[in-house]
């Protein structure tokens, strides 16, 4: 069933998306484990088409926020408002509130708008004037920013990041796919069919609960996210909650591959994409982020 799952998938994204496979699956297991993905990539690679898919495929409510300089909390979250003709505070929810979020240029927001996201991310709820209000289930944010871009732009801080399960990294497309791009614009514009119901993607994400992990497994996990943290090039490792991280989304790709039990593969799938935004390297690192995690799965060897 969950091969055929991930099949129905790519075959509706790619009516309208042109990419690569790993990408529409990352996007599929941090769905269906409850997590965030940061994507970057130049303007055009058809970011906000992949969300908007995403969220038609679901079944679900799509809302797009583009963060500016200007942006106040409020205009993420939500604000209660004052009506006059009874003396009391209505919630107006804000975009926030929706099953697929994409969070345009999220680094172009100061960090206080940008914070504004955190508990949304961590515990599906917001905070309004001391009242909490539950988000949608499913709720997953999709992130952009441009990594060539520093004009008014904002690093995001380290607590946000952490709160992403992917960073996914979108280049330019190959020349059939250039093509094939050409050729979707050419012809009426296709319209995804839904593959779960939200109800069933929350169903999803508990069943990926009881999918087995050998004590090895989780040994394997261990090495490599303490690995990080000896190395002279890294001046932080990953933290545990990237060990957490890590195995969920190991059992939810184990799961879209119809396994009912973890393997060596879908850890090794997940560590670059979980780390790769995790790990600061130190000023004198010879070393990229990706070559660095390449050499860990390496040198960590699976007991």
């Amino acid at each position: 069933m969950s091969q055929s799952l991930f099949a129905r998938f790519r075959n509706e994204i790619t009516k309208v998306y042109v990419g690569e496979d790993d990408t529409i699956q990352a996007l599929v297991v941090a769905l269906i484990a409850g997590g965030h993905v940061l994507i970057e990539g130049n303007p055009g690679l058809a970011k906000t088409t992949l969300a908007q898919t995403l969220a038609s495929c679901i079944a679900g409510t799509f809302r797009r926020v583009q963060f500016t300089i200007d942006l106040l909390p409020s205009d993420i979250t939500g604000a209660n408002i004052y009506r006059l003709h009874d003396g009391t505070f209505q919630f107006i929810p804000g975009p926030v509130f929706t099953h697929v979020l994409l969070a345009d240029e999220l680094n172009r927001a100061p960090a206080k708008t940008q914070s504004a996201l955190l508990e949304a991310m961590q515990e599906r709820q917001v905070t309004v004037d001391t009242e909490t209000h539950p988000l949608p289930r499913p709720f997953i944010v999709l992130a952009t920013q441009n990594p060539h871009e520093d004009q008014g732009t904002y690093p995001l801080p380290d607590s946000q990041l952490d709160r992403f399960m992917f960073r996914l990294r979108l280049g330019y497309p190959t020349p059939a796919q250039e093509l094939q791009i050409i050729h979707f614009a050419s012809r009426a514009p296709q319209t995804p069919s839904p593959v779960l119901t939200p109800e069933a993607c929350l169903a999803i994400s508990e069943q990926i609960e009881t999918i087995e992990v050998h004590d090895a497994l989780a040994q394997y996990i261990v090495d490599i996210i303490r690995h990080t943290r000896t190395l002279p090039e890294i001046s932080r490792g990953a933290s545990p909650r990237a060990g957490t991280v890590l195995l969920r989304a190991a059992k939810a790709h184990a799961f879209l591959n119809g396994r009912t039990y973890v393997i060596p593969d879908d850890v090794q799938w997940a560590v670059p994409k979980v780390l790769n935004h995790r790990l600061a390297l130190h000023p004198h690192a010879t070393r990229d982020v990706d070559h660095i995690i390449r050499d860990t799965l390496r040198r960590v060897p699976f007991k």
